[in-house]
């Protein structure tokens, strides 16, 4: 038997996110495709985590464990002949048969994109969100320091979320500004169903006035999701790294 990690990049424009369904295309399944194409067995695939439908990944990690045997780097290269033009492998390498790309996972990073200008950009418009208010980046920069440490994050988390801890660790966050393109990004050792997306709509709602400054603490320890703000769209979210030890 052997385990091979897959590192792999995707724009998710076009799928209901990483996990296998049913009735829907999903990243996923067209590993599981063309795994099955170059290996001649459909094996099964785990992922380091869920993603939305048009979530994208710069990272993502997945591990399969299979009685085929290939070098890891004709593995890539096959598979990357015959994935979509918008999924690709990265990289593929062996790693012990107990490695599990989602429990071994000690962190996470995200990115949320925003196209901060009047005028929308065609090229842009499955991959960040376009927001013409003029965004105070170093006000919000600053907002988003409340986030940081360990809390209870019920309050950003979606209402229909089953996860019973929803305490999590947020080691780093920012909003940057790069031209017409705001970036707020977010490191942590786990995130909830929705948990980034609030975060951001939380920000922007902080931006607009709509919630007043200062408040994200008092937010967190109401474990209120009431009191959080909408949700962002799907497609300004980016996976950007995991992390292993």
């Amino acid at each position: 038997m052997n385990n091979y990690l897959l590192t792999l990049c995707f724009d998710g424009s076009d799928y209901h996110g990483w996990q296998v369904q049913s009735n829907a295309l999903t990243v996923q399944s067209r590993l599981q495709d063309a795994i099955e194409q170059i290996l001649g067995v459909r094996e099964s695939v785990t992922g380091c985590s869920r993603t939305d439908a048009h979530v994208h990944a710069d990272m993502f990690c997945c591990n399969m464990r299979t009685q085929k045997e290939m070098a890891p780097n004709k593995l890539q290269t096959a598979l990357n002949a015959v994935l979509p033009r918008d999924i690709a492998v990265l990289s593929v390498r062996e790693v012990p048969l107990d490695f599990h790309a989602r429990y071994d996972c000690t962190g996470k990073s995200y990115r949320y994109l925003i196209l901060n200008r009047t005028v929308r950009d065609p090229f842009l418009e499955k991959r960040a969100l376009h927001y013409p208010r003029q965004i105070d980046t170093a006000a919000l920069n600053c907002e988003a320091q409340g986030f940081l440490g360990t809390h209870d994050f019920s309050a950003f988390c979606a209402s229909k979320s089953t996860v019973e801890d929803k305490v999590r660790e947020i080691r780093a966050c920012s909003v940057q500004r790069n031209g017409d393109l705001v970036e707020f990004y977010v490191e942590g050792n786990g995130f909830l169903y929705n948990m980034v997306r609030i975060m951001v709509g939380t920000l922007l709602e902080i931006d607009s006035g709509k919630i007043e400054h200062g408040v994200i603490p008092y937010i967190l320890a109401d474990c209120d999701r009431t009191k959080a703000g909408v949700t962002a769209p799907a497609h300004g979210l980016y996976l950007h790294r995991v992390y292993y030890e």
